[in-house]
């Protein structure tokens, strides 16, 4: 086992004040003049809960993406657990992506993780296999008669913009990657 990573390792005080006032300004900036309503009026309370609420989920599927992201870069579950303060056990349980294929079609290749999956994805799409679902790990490819290129991105809206406008398709994302796909034009071996 190895030793526990803590959270105060990777950040300072001052990143994680910062984290938190980038937060609360997103919070409370969303609904414009929510800072003098609270003064006011009791109701605005409630759409500071819901706004928080909209926050809250979108900083869990940042955070199951991050711990995803840093399974598929190698890191074992007793590392991650140590920088989120819990066993590994519990992190396992908490954060373990469970994806299987769903047809003949399909099939799970093991092992992808950020530094290899893009040479998995050319030789994939070389044999005529597209991605489908991906996890932790893992890669979810479907046969199809078409060979397929496949991108990763991190970037703005205005790069995914462009790659959808050459015909790109959006497979999925977790944070930081969004992960496309084309079909070539001939036919698959």
């Amino acid at each position: 086992m190895s030793p526990a990573v803590e959270t105060s390792s990777f950040l300072d005080e001052e990143e994680s004040a910062a984290i938190r006032e980038g937060v609360e300004r997103a919070i409370t900036g969303a609904a414009g003049d929510l800072r003098a309503a609270l003064e006011r009026d009791p109701d605005s309370f409630l759409r500071l809960v819901a706004l928080a609420q909209v926050g809250a989920r979108h900083a869990e599927r940042l955070l199951h993406d991050s711990v995803n992201g840093a399974r598929r870069a190698g890191h074992s579950w007793d590392a991650i657990g140590g920088v989120l303060g819990v066993s590994r056990q519990a992190a396992q349980q908490r954060f373990k992506s469970a994806s299987v294929a769903s047809d003949k079609r399909q099939r799970v290749v093991t092992g992808a993780h950020a530094f290899n999956e893009m040479r998995i994805l050319a030789e994939e799409g070389r044999r005529g296999h597209h991605l489908v679902d991906f996890g932790a790990l893992f890669l979810v490819v479907e046969r199809s008669r078409h060979q397929w290129e496949h991108r990763r991105l991190i970037g703005t809206s205005r790069a995914r913009e462009k790659l959808e406008a050459e015909g790109w398709l959006l497979v999925g994302s977790w944070f930081p990657f969004c992960y496309y796909k084309r079909p070539l034009a001939a036919p698959a071996v």
